[in-house]
């Protein structure tokens, strides 16, 4: 795979690509292969063309604003840029959002994924046979499909499917699907189930990002019940090698678990931000922290009514993706930490853009069940 090819087979189509996932991914592409990264996004508010500062001129890049639930859209980019690869990493994915709007995670999440395999499987007919042996549809998922576990075990790729909220439960619908469509039309697909990733340009409403902002600016710091739920954390590139080696070395139908055998409760990881937070801007220098008479980040830590449904713990066991793939994370989550609170630190305007541009202020989510919020 290892540099440019002739024809359709040096393209990627990377849908969600303007993500925070999707754009690391992208970055990771054009530096480690020889491909043509095209980018089908519709830029919701949690994608942004920001995102993508750093490779927009990139000749071996183009973007294409669309979404992937209109069947026209995705059949004329793929009829125009003749992928190799599809990569779909379009998604509603705030569990908060699926519990006060689902709609829209039941029409990103299914019915877009939906699309992109029928469109798929007609353009897959129109390829000669040496080509359709070497498409690839790898859909990205998440490991809150399998539901909770106890405080043992992990999640593997045999795991049975018990998501609890709707955000789940629509991305294990999309994973059904895919499953469908390479058992049925014998399309060529793979699937992978990450945990918890973080890391530079994540939307300011997930736990690390919004805890980091919050606590410099000494704004309360949300801990959903007890604080004590576990979740396995995942580095955002560590995650994209991961998806190298599965378009790389993957078996056609198989489903490969990703994590990073990090696992933290939400009160452990709120407790070394504020630690971090200490050592690169003391709270007796910073000048919110002050105004408020505060002189630790963890006065800043305040427990908040559940979330409803909450899986009270998560854990991946990878040993397939160790041992078939070759791939293993690279980043400690310690190291991995430091650099993303220094990178939300050093990159205030992409915070305020982002925010701006969704009107979105940190405010709590999913206490609501009303779908107008949606």
């Amino acid at each position: 795979m290892r540099g440019a090819a002739e024809g359709f087979l040096d393209t990627w189509l990377v849908t969600g690509g303007a993500g925070f996932i999707g754009c690391h991914f992208v970055r990771l592409a054009l530096a480690e292969t020889g491909a043509r990264i095209v980018v089908l996004d519709k830029l919701t508010y949690a994608g942004t063309l920001e995102n993508l500062a750093g490779v927009r001129k990139d000749p071996r890049f183009e973007f294409v604003l669309g979404d992937i639930a209109d069947a026209g859209t995705v059949a004329r980019v793929l009829e125009t840029h003749r992928p190799r690869f599809l990569v779909n990493f379009a998604a509603e994915s705030h569990v908060d959002r699926s519990i006060d709007g689902p709609r829209a995670f039941v029409v990103t999440n299914v019915l877009g994924c939906f699309e992109l395999l029928e469109a798929s499987r007609r353009y897959l007919d129109t390829l000669s046979e040496g080509d359709r042996e070497r498409f690839r549809f790898l859909h990205v998922s998440t490991d809150e499909v399998f539901g909770a576990l106890g405080p043992s075990g992990a999640f593997s790729e045999t795991t049975a499917y018990a998501p609890n909220s709707p955000y789940a439960a629509t991305k294990a619908g999309a994973d059904h699907l895919v499953r469908a469509y390479h058992a049925t039309y014998g399309l060529p697909t793979l699937v992978t189930n990450c945990s918890n990733n973080y890391g530079p340009h994540q939307f300011p409403e997930k736990l690390i990002p919004l805890a980091i902002l919050n606590a410099h600016e000494a704004r309360p710091i949300p801990i959903y019940g007890d604080g004590l739920y576990v979740r396995d954390w995942l580095h955002v590139e560590d995650h994209g090698r991961a998806l190298l080696a599965v378009l790389e070395r993957g078996a056609p139908g198989a489903t490969y678990v990703v994590g990073g055998d990090n696992e933290r409760t939400n009160l452990e990881v709120a407790d070394r931000i504020c630690e971090l937070l200490e050592s690169l801007v003391p709270a007796a220098k910073n000048e919110a922290m002050r105004a408020k008479g505060l002189s630790s980040y963890r006065e800043l830590q305040h427990y908040v009514t559940d979330r409803r449904g909450h899986d009270r713990r998560y854990a991946i066991d990878a040993t397939r993706l160790r041992t078939e793939l070759g791939w293993s994370p690279q980043w400690d989550f310690d190291g991995g930490l430091t650099q993303t609170v220094r990178w939300y630190l050093d990159n205030g305007a992409w915070v305020r853009s982002v925010q701006d541009t969704s009107r979105y202020e940190r405010e709590r989510l999913g206490l609501s069940s009303r779908e107008s919020r949606a």
